[in-house]
């Protein structure tokens, strides 16, 4: 059975995603501020790991290689490292671009998510590394079979997923979030194009959410006014 997935974001007012172009209310920048709010709201929550898409744990994880991708994908068995009573650090890396030094991101056992076209070379220098892995379809669109086997490898309950806009926006499209936790931060992006808290990339025809429904579930405001809403998705009936 697949985890309890909750999607937890920090956005400004206008729903944007990039915290490093926002300001505290007292017009300072407000980088350490965010962080102690989203951080704190996340302790709340009782998940048992994070889960993030490959740019954005290149932020942690700054090395990176070009892949030789096979040209045919093979199904190989999934590869469950130590993680001796951590949190799960997630990434879904469908290519394998992350070169991995070890298996600990601030004290949280990694596991990467890769997809199935992923070379063998990849795969031992994650096992070398103690990273724990598991195989996503031929291009790492597979997310429903990835995380219910994440959720039975490491008996994960609850995990929070964390973003970037695209997977966000991929789960959702899968029907695989089940609550968003949304922190609204009292600043305004207010620039056209800026990367939003969701971002599903489709066809201007498509509407991700159209089977979905999102009841208010609590709201409660935190540190210099910033708003923590959080929602259940549930499913629409089709009469």
């Amino acid at each position: 059975m697949r985890p309890n997935i909750i999607c937890h974001m920090i956005s400004s007012i206008d729903g944007r995603l990039l915290t490093e172009r926002w300001n505290a209310p007292n017009g300072e920048p407000a980088t350490g501020l965010i962080h102690r709010v989203y951080e704190e709201a996340a302790g709340r929550l009782g998940g048992q790991g994070w889960m993030v898409g490959r740019r954005t744990m290149a932020h942690y994880i700054e090395d990176q290689r070009k892949p030789q991708l096979l040209e045919q994908p093979l199904k190989r068995p999934a590869f469950k490292g130590s993680p001796a009573g951590r949190k799960l650090a997630v990434v879904l890396d469908p290519s394998g671009k992350l070169l991995h030094a070890g298996d600990d991101l601030d004290g949280d056992h990694v596991v990467s998510i890769v997809s199935e076209r992923v070379e063998e070379a990849y795969l031992e220098s994650l096992r070398r590394n103690g990273v724990s892995y598991l195989l996503s379809g031929s291009d790492g669109s597979g997310l429903s079979d990835a995380v219910a086997a994440l959720g039975e490898m490491f008996d994960v309950k609850t995990i929070l997923l964390q973003g970037g806009g695209t997977i966000n926006g991929a789960f959702l499209a899968a029907g695989l979030i089940d609550e968003f936790s949304t922190l609204i931060f009292p600043s305004v992006d207010g620039m056209a194009g800026i990367a939003s808290i969701v971002d599903y990339h489709g066809s201007r025809t498509t509407q991700p959410s159209s089977d979905f429904r999102f009841q208010l579930a609590g709201n409660e405001t935190l540190e210099a006014g910033t708003v923590w809403l959080r929602h259940k998705v549930l499913r629409r009936h089709v009469a």
